[in-house]
């Protein structure tokens, strides 16, 4: 029996995953983890990458998902990148060991969105060239 659904929302900075999630958490009523709030000041909401952290922050968005799944949330967000494959794996096994269903909803940048990390055009290409889509 499968007890809630986890939604991988995935897509280059700038696409609109954030916003996405937002929506789909219905104002706030579902939990959306990110990656992202490992580098936004839980007060200002000043954002400041570093990248010597980031295996840190994707541990503890896998971690928060992990609690919100033992808590029983009916629906979890987790709005991340995801552009590698192993970036999803540890979300698939979290589902399968809690009884989650897994979506995973791409999300394009057909909205003109603005790239709030200042992430250069070259860099997005880079990341677009490695990003993993599953064909069957």
């Amino acid at each position: 029996m499968e007890y809630g659904s986890l939604i991988l929302l995935r897509g280059l900075p700038g696409s609109g995953k954030s916003t996405l999630a937002h929506i789909l958490s219905e104002n706030g009523k579902y939990p959306v983890l990110s990656i992202d709030s490992y580098f936004t000041h839980p007060t200002t909401g000043e954002y400041n990458f570093d990248f010597k952290k980031n295996h840190l922050a994707y541990k503890q968005c896998e971690i928060r998902t992990k609690e919100k799944m033992e808590e029983g949330c009916e629906k979890i967000l987790v709005d991340n990148t995801f552009t590698l494959e192993w970036e999803l794996e540890p979300y698939f096994k979290l589902s399968s060991t809690y009884n989650y269903r897994v979506f995973v909803i791409t999300v394009e940048n057909r909205h003109g969105g603005k790239n709030t990390h200042n992430i250069s055009r070259e860099q997005l290409e880079k990341m677009a060239e490695k990003y993993f889509v599953k064909l069957m």
